[in-house]
């Protein structure tokens, strides 16, 4: 699945959740589907770049210094816990936010008892 097309169904299926909870006292949930939600994009972002130089380049894309991301883009931790930890700093949620990923909560937060 491409970016583009991962988008807008994160986006459906977000709208469709906060819809069902919106009259629903939801936050501690939502917060933590959304933390997971958040790291499960990370680690699909992190396994497309497959190749240790794509994932070098685009971690300096993300503003990691060159050294850095030649250490991370050559490690050997699997999607997942790549996912929960430099990755997190390279795709903040600022940055997921800014590339057009979803928030639960930040939906949550638009649309809660209107």
């Amino acid at each position: 699945m491409g970016y583009e097309q991962r988008k807008k169904a994160l986006h459906n299926v977000i709208r469709g959740w906060v819809s069902y909870f919106q009259y629903a006292d939801a936050r501690e949930n939502l917060t933590a589907i959304g933390k997971w939600l958040n790291r499960r994009i990370r680690m699909c972002i992190w396994k497309s770049w497959k190749l240790p130089k794509t994932r070098v380049h685009n971690l300096i894309k993300c503003g990691i210094p060159q050294w850095r991301a030649y250490q991370w883009g050559n490690t050997s931790k699997g999607y997942w816990a790549a996912a929960g930890s430099f990755m997190e700093v390279a795709a903040s949620n600022r940055n997921l936010a800014r590339a057009g990923y979803p928030s639960l909560l930040g939906y949550y937060e638009k649309y809660h008892c209107r």
